[in-house]
């Protein structure tokens, strides 16, 4: 089967940072699906691994955590899907990537695709819309529902591919304010038109630019990119025994800061339950799910921001290379091979 991948770790402008590769096409066992991969997106995971995970010698590591497909065959396990069934997934860090044909993930991290959605538009969607979710509802302890001084949510980097679902899903189904961060024209109005009800400047000091919103605090914040460089102007805005989300990779962080104000700090990392196989494994099943029903019902959209054409080692080079920019808006997808 064709894939993509790469068998040394190196930068995105090395010409065999992503090469296309022919892999044995592999069987699905237990509870997994194989899937017939139609359409994938590219995360800040992907570049992270590819510049720091060296695969075993004389073997290829695959990429890829977002994929939409047909289910092409069951393992013997399987009780949720069938053969021919329509969907989308973010998969296991810890087993190859859906950069290729053919792809092998266990059921219970597995939804059914939207069935208003386009591959494309899909394949945008599982990684960020399961972190956002988890972050918000399991993390943050949002409430369902539009419950009146339900608080503030601060989003830093809003126009990121969680960012883009955070804002909706905190817009759509909470009462929270949103408010979210972005340094450019064209990033503030992605995030205005997904349904943020303020957006400041991160490149800016916070504090003035809420005050001037009339909002002294935030009761929660979500910290989805550069933590360390704004982390003085969270603790500065955020408010007595609020909450700080992380999902980045700070080299230090130290929380002592935050003890005057009792704030409590919470990490996410979508691919846990599915690293540990934790008894709630399959919630990212049913949050697929209804994340799906939400984009039926209209009330949420997909997150799609680019198209860069086929899956093959030149487009997911390109796609990397805007990742690592910082520079992206919303999900960069590419659709078959």
């Amino acid at each position: 089967m064709k894939a993509v991948g790469y068998h040394t770790p190196l930068p995105i402008n090395d010409p065999a940072a992503l090469v296309d590769l022919d892999l044995p096409k592999p069987q699905a066992a237990g509870r997994d699906l194989l899937v017939a991969v139609q359409a994938i997106s590219v995360n800040p995971v992907d570049t992270k691994v590819r510049k720091s995970a060296a695969p075993p010698e004389g073997e290829a590591k695959v990429l890829g955590w977002d994929a939409v497909g047909i289910v092409e065959a069951v393992g013997p396990d399987v009780t949720l899907f069938k053969a021919g069934d329509a969907v989308y997934y973010a998969g296991s860090i810890a087993r190859p990537g859906a950069n290729a044909e053919f792809h092998l993930v266990d059921e219970r991290i597995v939804g059914r695709k939207p069935s208003t959605l386009s591959n494309a538009e899909a394949a945008a969607l599982p990684l960020t819309a399961i972190t956002a979710w988890e972050l918000l509802f399991d993390r943050l302890g949002a409430v369902v529902g539009k419950k009146r001084d339900a608080g503030h949510l601060l989003i830093i980097g809003g126009a990121g591919g969680v960012g883009s679902i955070l804002i909706q899903l905190a817009r759509r189904l909470t009462g929270l304010t949103v408010i979210a961060t972005a340094s450019r024209p064209e990033t503030r109005e992605w995030c205005l038109s997904l349904g943020a009800h303020h957006v400041i400047d991160h490149s800016k000091p916070f504090l003035p630019q809420l005050q001037a919103l009339g909002i002294e605090n935030v009761e929660k914040v979500a910290s989805l990119t550069n933590t360390s460089d704004h982390f003085d102007g969270i603790v500065e805005v955020v408010a007595p025994q609020g909450k700080l989300l992380l999902i980045d990779d700070p080299k230090t962080l130290d929380i002592m800061p935050l003890k005057r104000k009792a704030v409590s700090v919470h990490w996410e990392l979508m691919f846990t339950r599915s690293l540990f196989q934790t008894p709630d494994m399959i919630e990212q099943h049913h949050l697929l799910n209804e994340v799906a029903d939400l984009i039926d019902a209209g009330i949420i959209r997909t997150t799609l921001g680019e198209q860069f054409g086929t899956i093959n080692a030149e487009n997911l080079k390109r796609a990397h290379a805007l990742i690592e920019s910082g520079k992206a808006k919303g999900k960069v997808v590419l659709e078959g091979f």
